[in-house]
């Protein structure tokens, strides 16, 4: 079992299987996008494999595949296949932005994906093109579609973003009246692949004045257990309502989460930077004890939460994209 400094309990990993997406989010990254990691400089599938079962014999219980957007990786269904065959983890969810997802939904249902969290920060295709800077609202929108049809538990979560598209957090909410998914917002980062924090007007102080507001029967609901978001219920309505305050950071006191980016960097915390790289160690020949005993050092010393971790970063402000973390 993996514990860090403070008693927390760690099993939860975020693996992310590229750093490339399709779509240029404004809240992710520049219109030009990234310098993507060259091919060679990603993790393997195979280093992937030898990674998950170090995880779990670490205890690791649950595992969601990111990215970047984790189906543009090549054969990226064989990966998710050859996980659920080793029967390592209790839970295996995906985050994706929909837009390749869709002939895979079947097949997902039929390994028992937990859940699946699609990125959708507008209902309206205008919005939407202008946030993502491409016209794949239709495609995403089909995905959606296919996941409840096919009975997936699915999660959208949608970055709220001051003058952008505040007014969907009406129309998000309202969809969970009709179809049994949860909404989350996001309160938007600086990872955005240039940095730079602002005053943010959308914290989620505001996002749940304004849900109240239009959604009077709003009911907080009691959190699970190292949840994320702040749940709530409206009466009426088959889905709930949840609000991640990642800018903020009021949940970090009981993280049970670490992430391995594309390019194999283990990561305790979202921001801090990463100083330990898992492929360099495979590559070198670093034997499984030794793996282990990184794993635990880097875990050893988790911050106390993100506003720690990022103060620890000094001279080396945040400047990453989300793409290149793992969303």
């Amino acid at each position: 079992m993996l514990t860090d400094s403070f008693g927390r309990h760690i099993d939860y990993l975020r693996l992310a299987v590229t750093d490339r997406c399709n779509l240029r989010c404004r809240y992710c990254m520049p219109a030009e996008g990234l310098q993507w990691v060259p091919r060679e400089s990603l993790l393997s599938y195979e280093e992937m494999m030898t990674l998950l079962g170090i995880f779990h014999e670490l205890g690791i219980t649950k595992l969601r595949f990111t990215g970047g957007e984790p189906f543009l990786r090549k054969d990226f269904m064989n990966l998710v296949e050859a996980v659920f065959e080793k029967k390592w983890f209790s839970q295996i969810t995906i985050t994706t932005n929909g837009t390749f997802t869709a002939p895979f939904v079947g097949r997902l249902k039929e390994l028992g994906i937990h859940s699946i969290n699609l990125s959708l920060d507008t209902l309206d295709a205008d919005r939407f093109r202008q946030m993502t800077r491409r016209d794949d609202f239709v495609e995403v929108m089909k995905t959606f579609d296919l996941l409840l049809q096919h009975g997936i538990k699915t999660k959208i979560n949608a970055v709220i973003m001051d003058g952008v598209n505040e007014e969907d957090i009406y129309s998000l909410t309202a969809l969970t009246k009709t179809h049994p998914v949860d909404v989350r917002f996001i309160e938007e980062m600086p990872f955005n692949g240039h940095g730079g924090h602002h005053p943010l007007k959308w914290n989620h102080r505001a996002i749940l004045q304004e849900i109240q507001s239009a959604f009077p029967d709003t009911v907080k609901m009691i959190d699970e257990p190292h949840s994320t978001s702040l749940n709530y219920t409206i009466k009426g309505h088959l889905g709930n309502v949840g609000i991640i305050p990642a800018y903020t950071r009021s949940f970090c006191g009981t993280c049970n989460r670490i992430r391995l980016t594309p390019s194999g960097e283990i990561k305790s915390c979202l921001y801090e930077k990463a100083n330990t790289n898992l492929m360099k160690l495979l590559r070198d020949g670093a034997s499984h004890d030794d793996i282990i005993a990184v794993i635990r050092q880097v875990v050893s010393k988790k911050a106390k939460d993100g506003i720690t971790a990022e103060s620890m970063r000094k001279a080396d402000p945040v400047t990453e994209s989300m793409s290149t973390i793992g969303g």
